[in-house]
């Protein structure tokens, strides 16, 4: 198809000082918890955007100096030629596709507790770690402010020479140059504190030193912040902002522009929408010539053009859109913008960063997998036989599963037991703030829709002699799992109530089913359901107290970033906020509760009581198929499977991932025992200690 003349605004090339770009896509930095760890997954991974149409591809944060280790945070690395060749083997992916690579240098200061490097971090003033390490940085004098300068001259020419095309001043969320700027935090009194021109020095100079060092192949690119303070969402406070940027306006190539609420600009979408940056981005075009990026969660083409006709932005920044679907430009320049596989805003792959582990995506089962499992996000290998493939259950396992076997050219028939297709997906999609979740869904039914070699029956709840009879020669079982009332002490599941007592979970609130109040809503889940099963009880006008046994509210929530606001939004609900208390017993007219720390017992009033815990998988069609009448395994004319959460509960991008990757090994030999090749270090060159090469 052809490409939509409204969108032939996003393909313009952009000049960006000695480089151009051949559209307006840009992929800006973001962390992957791959870094200097895994340089072939990170490195194939952007090549995959690149491969995607993003005229930009950066790297994530990357540290230029030991004083600024990021870790337990995997961040890319510019400390020597080591780094030099392994970055060389991302600019050589991403340029063979016709793209520009970019490169964020970084300084912590504060940030950083050095843990690894065990070397004393550095920042305008001595101050605590902003993430809460117990250790200090010292002040830098103007001998660390020479260092300072020198590595970061040092690694701009590293980043030249791994042929890097954009390299970034980075002076934005809290980091070390973000610091000097900040009126608040920098009490400095010598020319490099005090006033505003004494503040930006630091940042003009090595703005000035970096152009001039790499300045006549690389583009020299500054992340900044907009406004002054975080605030209320979309009103943002300015202070002098402007000010401040008009002394620099000029001076790089490229603004990538941000805000201080690092909540709201990468917000979860059940918070935050696309475009929200918008009221900050208003005054940035005008206060400068040089080409501006800025972000948005954008997945929709109509956003992006009218942001760039409306001179809110030169360039389209985006980082989760280009995880959940790395082909976003070339789909639109293909003229198949339905099947962009959009963003759903859960933050998974933030999580990825959280955890020191390569980031994940619910909608794009591939990411992190480019290079150690070969896959790709929008090609597939052929079928492996002329089989056909009997999923049933249309969850987010079953219905990846059935898009992704009907890709590869598989006959498939999809059984649902209900009418509507979209499993858990579907019901907490319903839920407050849910509602983009339906996009898992939405995505692979459409592209279902289109594949003649899929059958999709509804309101099919199959039985096990059913299953027999059909005469598929695979089945796979994604009937997924059901909440339960019990609770889980740490080595097993207790009752937590009389049998005749009503607890409720999840399901029944899903269901329309509420209990009266005032209730407790009782979270040993930590992720987000306990949040919003709260919130929606407000909503129906209950009192409601949030019970937690952890020390917060939602605390696996802050891998993904939710876990900053969830606490005082439930508050500005009415909901009260309960924590490090456990779950003893239920009567029907109270809860009885006891303190994680001192085992000390209180009770609360209740007459509803919402266990928000685990879950129990929906394996008895799986169980009866499998096992014969004495518990063994029963002879069967099909190979069977079970995936997502029917095999083990968890998160919906873990299902979403089960079925892809059902689909990817059906008719391939797998070996169990080296299912994925590893991106380490061959240490068969073995380098001896500094201390031996001194002796020698």
């Amino acid at each position: 198809m052809a490409r939509d003349p409204r969108y032939d605004i996003l393909f313009q090339p952009v000049r960006i000082g000695p480089v151009t770009t051949k559209n307006r896509f840009y992929q800006v930095p973001h962390c992957t918890g791959m870094g200097w760890v895994r340089p072939r997954t990170l490195a194939e991974m952007r090549g995959v955007k690149a491969e995607g149409g993003w005229g930009v591809v950066n790297t994530e944060y990357c540290s230029i100096h030991p004083t600024s280790d990021d870790q337990l945070h995997i961040s890319a690395t510019l400390w020597d030629d080591t780094d030099v060749r392994n970055h060389r083997l991302m600019t050589d992916k991403v340029h063979a596709h016709g793209a520009l690579a970019g490169c964020e240098l970084w300084y912590g200061g504060a940030r950083t507790a050095n843990i690894a490097t065990r070397m004393v971090p550095m920042d305008v003033a001595s101050r605590p770690n902003s993430v809460g390490h117990p250790f200090q940085s010292r002040a830098m004098d103007k001998e660390d402010i020479r260092n300072f300068r020198r590595w970061h001259l040092n690694a701009a020419l590293r980043a030249k020479a791994a042929e890097f095309d954009v390299v970034y001043v980075y002076a934005t969320h809290g980091y070390l140059l973000d610091n000097f700027l900040d009126p608040e935090v920098n009490t400095r009194s010598d020319e490099y504190g005090g006033s505003l021109e004494n503040r930006t020095r630091l940042v003009r100079e090595i703005i000035q030193e970096t152009k001039e060092a790499i300045g006549d192949r690389c583009a020299i690119a500054v992340r900044f912040a907009a406004d002054a303070v975080e605030d209320e969402d979309g009103k943002p406070v300015i202070g002098e902002r402007q000010e401040m940027f008009a002394l620099m306006a000029e001076m790089p190539d490229l603004w990538d522009i941000n805000i201080q609420d690092y909540s709201l600009e990468m917000g979860a979408s059940r918070f935050v929408k696309e475009g929200s940056l918008e009221p900050y981005m208003h005054w940035i075009k005008s206060a400068t010539t040089k080409p501006v990026v800025t972000v948005g969660r954008f997945t929709s083409p109509d956003t992006m053009a009218r942001w760039v006709k409306t001179g809110l932005a030169d360039l389209i920044g985006a980082a989760r859109p280009s995880i959940a679907d790395p082909y976003i430009p070339k789909k639109i320049e293909e003229g198949r913008v339905e099947d962009i596989r959009e963003c759903i805003g859960c933050n998974i792959c933030y999580s990825g960063d959280s955890l020191s582990v390569p980031i994940r995506c619910t909608q794009n089962p591939t990411m992190g997998e480019e290079w150690r499992k070969g896959w790709h996000p929008d090609r597939i290998e052929a079928r492996g036989s002329d089989s056909q493939v009997l999923v049933v259950g249309a969850g987010p396992a079953g219905l990846e599963a059935a898009r992704a076997l009907g890709a590869r050219g598989y006959r498939v028939a999809l059984a649902e037991a209900s009418r509507v297709l979209g499993g858990r997906v579907a019901r907490e999609s319903t839920l407050p703030g849910m509602r983009e979740y339906i996009r898992v869904r939405d995505w692979r039914e459409g592209q279902i829709a289109k594949m003649e070699n899929v059958e999709v029956f509804r309101e099919s709840r199959l039985t096990a002699e059913d299953i027999r009879d059909f005469g598929a020669d695979h089945v796979v079982i994604a009937t997924g799992a059901r909440w339960r009332k019990d609770v889980y002490n740490g080595q097993r599941f207790e009752a937590i109530a009389e049998d005749a007592t009503p607890v409720f979970t999840p399901d029944d609130i899903m269901d329309g089913n509420l209990p009266e109040g005032p209730v407790v809503v009782y979270d040993a889940d930590g992720y987000y359901m306990g949040g919003v099963i709260a919130e929606r009880l407000r909503q129906a006008g209950l009192e409601v107290t949030l019970v937690t046994p952890d020390n917060q509210v939602s605390a696996w929530a802050e891998n993904t970033g939710e876990g900053w606001r969830v606490p005082g939004h439930l508050m500005r609900l009415g909901v009260e906020l309960v924590t490090a208390q456990a779950l003893s017993w239920f009567d029907g007219e109270t809860v009885t509760l006891s303190c994680v720390h001192s085992e000390r017992e209180r009770d609360l009033p209740a007459k509803g009581l919402v266990v928000v815990g685990q879950r129990a998988p929906v394996d008895e069609l799986y169980t009866a198929l499998r096992y014969d009448a004495d518990g063994n395994h029963a002879e069967l004319p099909f190979t069977l499977a079970r995936i997502g959460d029917a095999e083990a509960p968890a998160i919906v991008a873990a299902a979403t991932y089960a079925g892809h990757r059902y689909a990817r090994e059906l008719d391939n030999d797998v070996d169990i025992d080296v299912p994925m090749q590893h991106d380490k270090v061959d240490v068969g060159l073995v380098v001896p200690p500094v201390w031996a090469r001194a002796a020698e």
